[in-house]
C-alpha cells in the first residue's frame, strides 16, 4: 500500500444508513476521478463489519525490483538452468544436428513466447503469487496454483541435490592432477594393480558412481547415507535459504552474480576450446545438418517438451517474478527479450560442449589409433599381414588418424573375408562424437574427461563446477520463489519464518536423494514429478485465460496495463494454437509413458555398465504417487467449489467480482442494503488487489471531496470474474 495513502473507517452509528443512490447523489457530477474508477463495497452484517473493522490497520508496500536489469536477470537466471547445458546438446546432436534448431525456433513462437508472455502478464496485473493469480482468475480452477506449488516443491527437492554434487566436485577440483585423471590402483603385500571396476569403465566413470555417489546396484539397496553428499545437500540448502531469507530484496543481490557469471564461463570455454586441436570437428559435426530427421513427429515432440521446460512455465516463478513488476512494465518485450536469451544461451552451450567434445574425441581417436597400430605391428611381424600391404612412407613411430585409414582400407581390399577377425576398430571421430551423453552423463562424465586433458586442468575444473552451480542456483531462487510467493500471498505468513521451514523440510525429505541408491530416486522424480503435471498445469493455465476469463477481455486489460494493444498474433496463439499444442503435447507424453514402462539405468559394480531395470512395485505406487499427488489439487478445488463445499470466500468476508478496475465486494447478506463508495487512484497508482483490510470511505455533505485509497481489501482466495454493464468503465 503506498504510504501516503490514508485508511478511512467507517462509522458504525445509527446515523449511517444512505443508500447506493444517496451517495451517488453527493457525488460532484463533474467529478472526473469518479468516472475513471471507483469501488463498490456492499455492507455486510454488523458483526463482520466490526471485524473488518479492527483489522483495518496499513498494510505493508508489496516488495519490488530495484532496477529492470536486476528482474530480467532473475527472469534469465531462473529460465537459463542446467538443461540448457546438458540436456539442449543432445537433443541437439540426436535430432539432426543444426536442423533441430528449425522445429525448436518455430515452437518456441507458437508455444514459448505467448505461454511466456501469458505467465508475465497474469503475475504483474494481479501481483500475487500462483495461487492467488489463478483463484482471481477463476475459483474452481483455484487447484492449478497449489499443483504448481506442489510440482516446483517437488523439483526443488531433487534440483538441489544437483547442486550438492556440483559442490563436491567443485570442492575436489583444487588438486594436481584431479583426482579422476587416472583410474586408482590397488595394494596388496605384494603387488598393486588397477581397480577393476575402473579398467573396465574409465576413470571418470568409476570416479562419478564409485567415489562420488558410491552408487548401490539397485533402487532397492539402500546401502546407508552418503555422509559427505549429506554435507554438501546441506550446504546446497544453507546457500539457497540465506539467498531466499528475504525475498527479492536478498535473492535479486545475489542474481547480479549467478545469473551473469555462467556466460562469462562459456565464453571463456568456447575461446579455450576453439584453440583445441579436434574443436571444429566437433561444432562442424553438431551444425551439419540432418533434414530428413525433421520429418519425425518424435523431434516435434521432443522440441516442444524443451521449450516447455527451458521457459520454465507452469512453476510459478515465472509468475512470482512478475508480480514485484510495477504494472506499467512492459511484460511484452520482457516476454521476447528473456526468451531469446534463453535461446542463444542454450546455442553457446551447445558450442562449447561439441567444441569440448571434438577435443576429447580427437584424443579418444589419437589413442585408438596407436593401439590399433601395435596390433597390426603384431601381426606384421607374426606373418598374419604381409610388409608388402603398408605404404612405403608410413612410419609407424609416428602414424596419424589419415595414414592408419588408408592401411585398413588396403587390408579390406585385399583380405575382405578375413579382416573383421583381425579386430582393427575403424577409429572414426564421427562414430566418437555420435556417442548422445545427456544429464549428469554429459557434466560429470564427458565433460569432466575432457577437462582433464586440458592444460591447467584444476582450473577449467573449478570454473565449470562454479558455473553448474551457478546455473542451478538461479533456477532454485525462481522455483523456491514459486512456493514462497503465493503461500505468503494467500496465508500472510512471514517470510523469513516460511523459507526457513521450506528449506529444513526440502532438507529432511531430500535426505532420500543422498542415500547410495539416492541417484535412482533424482531418475524417479525427474522423470514423472514434474513432466506430466506441468503440462497439465499450462493446459489449464491456457485454457483459464482464453476460455473461462475470455481473450478478448484479457487484450483490453493488457490494453489498459501496457498502454498499447498486443499483437493480434497472440490472440490466435493463445485462443486457439497453443492449447491443441499444447494438447497434442500432453497426449504424445501419455501416450509415450504408457508404451514405455517404468524403467531406470543402474550401475553394476561386477560388470563396469549401465543396465536398465524396472522398478519393484513399491517403485511403480511411487512413480504414479508423484504424478497424482502434483494434480490432485486441481480437481480437488474444483469438485469443493463446484459443489459448494467450501465458500468462495473463505478467506475473506465476502467474495469478490473484478472487471476493469472495479472490485465488488458482493454481500452475503442481500438484506442489507448498506453501501459505501471509495474513490479509486487513477490508472497508474490503482494498487491491485491485495489481501489487506476492507476501506470504507466516511461520507461527506460536501459537493466535492478528496477521495482518499487503500488496498481493496483482505480477500486472499475466492477472486471472482464478472462483467457490471451498469457500473462506469473505469482504467485498471
Amino acid at each position: 500500500m503506498p504510504k501516503n495513502s490514508k485508511v478511512v473507517k467507517r462509522e458504525l452509528d445509527d446515523d449511517v444508513t444512505e443508500s447506493v443512490k444517496d451517495l451517488l447523489s453527493n457525488e460532484d457530477s463533474g467529478d472526473d476521478s469518479f468516472k475513471k474508477s471507483s469501488l463498490m463495497v456492499d455492507d455486510v452484517q454488523e458483526d463482520k463489519d466490526r471485524d473488518i473493522e479492527e483489522c483495518s490497520d496499513t498494510e505493508e508496500e508489496r516488495p519490488a525490483w530495484n532496477s529492470k536489469l536486476q528482474y530480467i536477470l532473475a527472469q534469465v537466471g531462473f529460465s537459463v538452468g542446467l538443461g540448457n547445458v546438458w540436456r539442449f546438446p543432445y537433443l541437439c546432436q540426436k535430432n539432426g544436428g543444426g536442423a533441430y534448431l528449425v522445429p525448436y525456433l518455430i515452437l518456441l513462437v507458437v508455444i514459448g513466447i505467448p505461454l511466456f508472455f501469458l505467465e508475465l502478464a497474469v503475475g504483474q496485473r494481479i501481483r500475487r503469487g500462483s495461487i492467488g493469480v489463478w483463484n482471481y482468475i477463476s475459483p474452481r480452477l483455484g487447484g492449478i496454483g497449489f499443483a504448481s506449488c506442489v510440482v516446483c516443491f517437488f523439483v526443488a527437492l531433487y534440483y538441489n541435490v544437483i547442486i550438492g554434487w556440483s559442490l563436491f566436485y567443485f570442492s575436489q577440483s583444487f588438486q594436481q592432477p584431479l583426482p579422476w585423471d587416472q583410474c586408482p590402483l590397488v595394494k596388496n603385500k605384494t603387488t598393486a594393480f588397477v581397480e577393476p571396476e575402473c579398467e573396465k569403465s574409465s576413470a571418470t566413470t568409476f570416479y562419478w558412481y564409485r567415489e562420488a555417489l558410491d552408487i548401490s546396484s539397485s533402487i532397492t539397496e539402500s546401502g546407508g547415507l552418503n555422509w559427505r553428499m549429506v554435507a554438501c545437500l546441506l550446504s546446497a540448502w544453507v546457500m539457497v535459504c540465506l539467498a531466499m531469507i528475504k525475498g527479492i530484496q536478498s535473492s535479486g543481490k545475489v542474481m547480479y552474480f549467478s545469473s551473469l557469471f555462467p556466460y562469462v564461463v562459456l565464453i571463456c570455454f568456447l575461446v579455450r576450446a576453439l584453440l583445441l586441436k579436434g574443436s571444429v570437428d566437433g561444432i562442424s559435426h553438431m551444425f551439419t545438418p540432418k533434414l530428413e530427421i525433421m520429418l519425425e513427429p518424435k523431434v516435434w515432440r521432443e522440441a516442444a517438451t524443451q521449450v516447455f521446460f527451458a521457459l520454465g512455465l507452469g512453476f510459478g516463478g515465472v509468475i512470482a517474478f512478475s508480480s514485484y513488476n510495477k504494472r506499467d512494465n512492459n511484460c511484452h518485450f520482457d516476454a521476447v527479450l528473456v526468451s531469446f536469451i534463453n535461446f542463444f544461451t542454450s546455442v553457446l552451450a551447445t558450442l562449447v560442449v561439441f567444441a569440448v567434445l571434438g577435443f576429447k574425441a580427437n584424443i579418444m581417436n589419437e589413442k585408438c589409433v596407436a593401439l590399433n597400430t601395435d596390433k597390426i605391428i603384431g601381426f606384421l611381424n607374426s606373418g598374419v599381414l604381409s610388409h608388402d600391404l603398408i605404404p612405403h612412407h608410413m612410419n609407424f613411430s609416428s602414424i596419424n588418424t589419415e595414414d592408419y585409414h588408408q592401411m585398413t582400407d588396403i587390408f579390406k581390399g585385399v583380405k575382405e573375408t578375413e579382416f573383421s577377425s583381425l579386430g582393427l576398430d575403424p577409429c572414426d571421430i564421427k562414430d566418437e562424437l555420435n556417442k548422445a551423453v545427456q544429464g549428469t552423463g554429459l557434466a560429470f562424465i564427458a565433460f569432466t574427461e575432457a577437462m582433464t586433458h586440458f592444460p591447467a586442468s584444476p582450473f577449467w575444473s573449478v570454473m565449470f563446477f562454479l558455473m553448474l552451480v551457478n546455473l542451478g542456483l538461479g533456477s532454485m531462487f525462481g522455483t523456491i520463489e514459486g512456493i514462497i510467493t503465493p503461500l505468503v500471498d494467500t496465508f500472510k505468513v512471514r517470510k523469513e519464518f516460511l523459507t526457513v521451514g521450506c528449506c529444513l523440510l526440502a532438507f529432511s525429505i531430500g535426505l532420500i536423494f543422498v542415500q547410495r541408491s539416492g541417484n535412482y530416486f533424482v531418475a524417479m522424480f525427474d522423470d514423472y514429478s514434474a513432466t506430466l503435471p506441468l503440462l497439465i498445469v499450462v493446459v489449464l493455465e491456457n485454457i483459464a485465460v482464453a476460455w473461462v476469463y475470455g481473450t478478448d477481455k484479457f487484450f483490453e486489460d493488457l490494453k489498459d496495463m501496457l498502454g498499447f494493444s498486443p499483437y493480434r498474433f497472440y490472440y490466435y496463439m493463445w485462443k486457439y494454437v497453443s492449447p491443441l499444442v499444447l494438447l497434442a503435447l500432453l497426449a504424445a507424453s501419455i501416450i509415450q509413458m504408457g508404451m514405455n514402462p517404468p524403467t531406470y539405468s543402474a550401475w553394476i559394480g561386477e560388470l563396469a555398465v549401465e543396465k536398465t531395470l524396472s522398478y519393484p512395485p513399491w517403485g511403480l505406487a511411487m512413480c504414479v504417487t508423484l504424478v497424482a499427488f502434483a494434480i490432485l489439487p486441481v480437481p480437488v478445488v474444483f469438485i469443493l467449489r463446484y459443489f459448494n463445499l467450501i465458500e468462495e470466500d473463505s478467506n475473506s468476508l465476502s467474495a469478490v467480482s473484478y472487471k476493469k478496475g472495479r472490485i465488488i465486494q458482493e454481500n452475503s447478506s442481500p438484506e442489507d442494503d448498506d453501501t459505501s463508495l471509495i474513490e479509486g487512484r487513477t490508472p497508474n497508482e490503482v494498487p491491485s488487489p491485495m489481501p489487506g483490510k476492507s476501506i470504507y470511505r466516511e461520507p461527506s455533505s460536501s459537493t466535492t471531496t478528496d477521495m482518499d485509497t487503500a488496498p481493496n481489501g483482505r480477500y486472499g482466495i475466492g477472486y471472482l470474474m464478472a462483467d457490471m454493464p451498469d457500473m462506469p468503465e473505469s482504467d485498471l
